[in-house]
């Protein structure tokens, strides 16, 4: 009877010592980590000028030296308040009015925005879909086609949208057919990537079976993959979509079309309050796309489930 209460005894212990061990380890590892970390972030900090001192101009007109981001957030405070129009609830129609003065104008170039965000995330999908296969590990037909594959897509999405902006307005001349292809060329690259991670997570069996029946290649991807990624894909081309919006927006600094140059504009003549009504019109665009992405996204998985 002692010796049998005495093993497990003996098990409990080496058990604690272990445990208490492993976690010793852990406490370990994680002061090491967490002192990397921020290491990193102050050196970063530093590097990037966060610690910088500058001098400024008091009230009195003397001169004192202040760190750089307290004396950089008044500004940013004036500039935002240089931005809000006057708006009385007296004269509240003609004050909106004055604000939104060129709405006619803005309206025909946010139709613009959309649409170009709308072809490029067309054209981003095709591209990124079909190459998302190849680059995925496990259905990939060949290493040098997951080689290509992936360095294609990398070089897509680590190029900013606006360089390849300025590239294709040299190449197509101003328009929003540089705009389209700049986004979608960057759009391909990023669902690529999303794309081809979802693909090395689904379940083989089902290409498996397919190969099995003397399916092809294609036939496995066609019936054995595109089921299990169909609403990953949808969600991530959706916010994609959203996204793209917001990019549009901004290449017309360049030339390629949108209220980007709009933008440009009210930032080179000091129209701050053009700016503000223009973030207005962005914000609710995006927030509107979004929420009609989301019922758009439920109501399509909704009904590939009930299929």
């Amino acid at each position: 009877m002692t010796a049998a209460l005495a093993a497990p005894s003996s098990a409990v212990l080496a058990f604690e010592r272990d445990f208490a061990a492993h976690r010793a380890r852990a406490r370990v590892t994680f002061v090491i980590v967490s002192l990397a970390l921020v290491m990193a972030t102050l050196l970063t900090a530093d590097f990037s000028g966060f610690f910088r001192v500058t001098q400024v101009t008091l009230a009195d007109g003397t001169r004192a030296e202040r760190w750089v981001i307290l004396a950089g957030i008044p500004k940013l405070g004036d500039y935002i308040a240089k931005t809000i129009p006057e708006i009385r609830w007296s004269t509240l129609v003609s004050d909106l009015g004055e604000w939104f003065w060129r709405w006619r104008i803005w309206a025909d170039l946010l139709v613009e925005t959309v649409l170009i965000a709308f072809m490029a995330t067309v054209m981003g999908l095709a591209g990124g879909f079909v190459l998302s296969f190849p680059a995925a590990r496990n259905l990939a037909p060949a290493r040098w086609v997951l080689w290509l594959s992936r360095r294609y897509l990398e070089i897509a999405r680590t190029v900013p949208e606006i360089v390849f902006a300025l590239i294709f307005v040299f190449c197509f001349g101003v328009g929003p057919m540089a705009g389209v292809l700049a986004i979608a060329v960057h759009t391909a690259g990023s669902l690529g990537k999303l794309y081809s991670e979802v693909n090395e997570n689904i379940d083989m069996r089902p290409l498996e079976g397919v190969k099995a029946a003397g399916g092809s290649w294609f036939d496995q991807i066609r019936y054995g993959a595109v089921p299990q990624i169909l609403p990953n894909v949808i969600s991530y081309t959706l916010l994609r979509f959203e996204i793209n919006v917001r990019a549009s927006s901004i290449i017309g600094y360049v030339g390629a079309g949108g209220l980007g140059q709009e933008l440009r504009t009210a930032v080179a003549l000091g129209e701050h309050t053009d700016l503000s009504a223009l973030f207005v019109i962005i914000f609710a665009t995006v927030m509107l796309i979004d929420w009609g992405s989301e019922k758009l996204r439920h109501r399509i998985i909704g009904l590939g489930r009930t299929l």
